[in-house]
């Protein structure tokens, strides 16, 4: 990797050209040009690499199997919305030389700890702002970079910084400069502060001296004492200083950045809620539009957005469907000039990645716009392709009085759409087939059925209706109505709109439906650019699936991450007591409505000095609204 290779960048059979990747001497960085090109060359950082797949597991070697052998073959995920980088090289040892340096190389970032992981993202930050990439920036660009950044300066200081950082006095700043020049600009004098409170003789902390400053700051109580010692041995990277456990202002920082201070409960990182409530007792982790990789105008569709979601632990995804040519149904944003791509791929894609990373249940929100003739098709594919993992009945063969659990449904795939009649009538039509009832009888009453099915829904396919079993989708007429006569199986869906309609209007209600239904949130139409809203207020009426665009990044996204990042990242989290229990009458927008309403006041002092991962300060942000 580091002599570089001569790689062949495949993204369609019409064009497959050669570029020149060479490992960078900073073991971070890959650069690449194309064969025709002499000067101009572009870079990527090994940090933005999600994973390394080997042979034909993309789109594109998928599409041409024949092209290449699967040996010489291996393909680059890119996190966010950049798309995979398939390359083919001229040798199965070729191949597995990158294909294993460049896992080696990520594993490596992995184990970074906090400082090595700042430097990094400095680094990376740097890579950005070198536009010409000739590995230096100019003042002017310093100040564009840290504009993005959202980092406040005063133009003097920032300059006067700037020229200390600039050892080569040359009016501008290499890669290690820039990190030099970034920690003196963003130095935070509160945690110098906060050391020297609780430091004895001003110089370092002693074990005692930070066991008091866990008892007092961090409410550590009796295990403050082990506790310093370990961290001591953990974090402070002075040899000698280890020896006489004590922690220097270096250590102290490392500690205040790694993950032991966090603000997020490191004990439920792990799976540490009941999982034997009703399913509607839930907030589940959903994905909207999920076949979509940009935006829902001209945005591409792929499975790669299937594997992105379900790796991340989404419970929820949307397949768009439509009539394909050739009798073959496809998933894309109707009506728009987003690309298509075909249902059987994506629900072979959702086979493979649906339990990778929680083996809880996983829904299938079917947006169904398909004749008869292809529903029966996507009926028998999901059927064939996705076999035993798909719930194809109730569990115990009878009508539920409520929602069956997580536990009770793990590894299954459940089909969420319209349905043809109640499920009563076709546990009834199941279990006639298997009774002692004449022939004679059955077909009588089959043929009731399914006529009173097609005066309702001549539109819907018998096949694809029959494997929706608890999660029918109905349409929202009111909530007296849905109280009286929707089943534990119905439930509705509703626009980000009508859902703040009915929040505003009758949040307690809303509150109530939801702890006997599942509910549906879902963005505007009017969002073309695939951006968000904020989920908090649809989750505080006790909204279970509400439905974001995961491939957007944010602050709306940051709060999602932030709740389901807890219980082992499983894409379930049980909700408050408040929403769950149907004696309880929660109303959001009144909360002092209730008798025991007692306001708090709660003051924070933010002393790290830098978020790498903004989330676990959303779940503060979170409990504060």
């Amino acid at each position: 990797m580091k002599s570089g290779s001569v790689l062949r960048k495949a993204t369609s059979r019409k064009w497959k050209g050669h570029r020149h990747y060479k490992l960078q001497d900073d073991f971070k960085t890959v650069m690449y040009k194309s064969s025709w090109t002499i000067n101009s060359f572009s870079t990527f950082s090994v940090g933005d690499v999600e994973a390394v797949r080997e042979g034909h597991q993309s789109e594109v070697f998928l599409s041409m199997p024949d092209e290449f052998p699967p040996e010489c073959c291996f393909t680059l995920v890119f996190r966010g919305r950049r798309g995979n980088l398939d390359l083919v090289a001229s040798s199965a040892e070729e191949a597995q030389a990158w294909i294993q340096g460049m896992r080696m190389l990520i594993e490596n970032l992995q184990n970074m700890d906090e400082c090595e992981k700042l430097d990094q993202w400095v680094s990376d930050l740097f890579m950005t702002a070198d536009k010409n990439k000739d590995g230096r920036i100019s003042f002017k660009e310093v100040q564009k970079l840290l504009k993005q950044m959202n980092i406040d300066m005063n133009e003097l200081h920032a300059h006067a910084l700037f020229m200390v950082s600039d050892m080569s006095q040359t009016g501008m700043l290499d890669s290690e400069e820039f990190v030099h020049f970034y920690k003196m600009l963003t130095q935070r004098k509160e945690i110098l502060e906060l050391f020297q409170e609780y430091s004895s003789n001003g110089q370092v902390l002693s074990h005692c001296d930070l066991e008091e400053f866990l008892r007092v700051e961090q409410l550590e109580g009796e295990r403050s004492h082990e506790h310093a010692l370990e961290l001591i041995r953990q974090y402070e990277p002075s040899d000698t200083a280890k020896a006489h456990h004590v922690m220097s202002v270096d250590g102290f920082l490392m500690y205040l950045t790694s993950a032991e201070g966090s603000i997020f409960n490191l004990e439920h990182q792990h799976l540490y809620q009941d999982m034997t409530q009703p399913l509607n007792h839930y907030f589940i982790s959903s994905s909207h539009n999920t076949y979509l990789l940009n935006d829902q105008l001209t945005g591409r569709s792929s499975v790669e957005a299937y594997i992105k979601a379900l790796k991340r632990g989404c419970r929820c995804v949307e397949v768009d469907c439509w009539d394909g040519p050739n009798g073959e149904p496809i998933v894309y944003h109707g009506r728009t000039f987003t690309s298509k791509i075909l249902f059987k791929d994506v629900i072979s894609t959702v086979a493979k990645y649906a339990f990778e990373a929680s083996e809880y249940p996983l829904i299938l929100s079917i947006e169904n716009h398909c004749s008869i003739e292809q529903q029966t098709v996507m009926a028998e594919l999901l059927k064939n392709i996705l076999g035993d993992i798909l719930l194809k009945t109730t569990i115990n063969g009878k009508v539920p009085s409520v929602l069956p659990s997580p536990e009770e449904l793990k590894g299954k795939i459940l089909l969420k759409g319209k349905k043809i009649g109640e499920l009563e009538e076709c546990l009834y039509v199941d279990n006639l087939e298997s009774s002692d009832v004449s022939d004679d009888d059955k077909a009588v009453d089959k043929d009731n059925q399914a006529t009173d099915s097609r005066k309702s829904k001549e539109n819907l396919s018998k096949e694809l209706s029959d494997l929706v079993i608890y999660c029918k989708n109905v349409h929202f007429i009111n909530f007296e109505h849905s109280h009286n006569h929707n089943k534990p199986y119905e439930m509705s869906s509703f626009s980000e709109s009508k859902a703040r309609k009915f929040i505003k209007e009758a949040g307690a209600d809303f509150n109530q439906h939801n702890k006997r239904h599942l509910s549906r949130v879902y963005p505007s139409g009017l969002r073309t650019d695939s951006s968000n809203y904020c989920p908090h207020d649809m989750w505080n009426v006790g909204c279970q699936i509400v439905a974001l665009n995961v491939q957007t990044a944010g602050l709306e996204m940051d709060l999602n991450d932030g709740l389901f990042s807890q219980n082992n990242r499983c894409g379930y989290v049980l909700k408050p007591e408040i929403l769950r229990n149907t004696e309880q009458h929660f109303d959001p927008e009144w909360p002092n409505n209730r008798k025991d309403y007692c306001p708090l006041s709660l003051t924070i002092q933010a002393i790290k000095h830098l978020i790498i991962n903004n989330y676990y300060f959303y779940i503060l942000y979170f409990l504060l609204l």
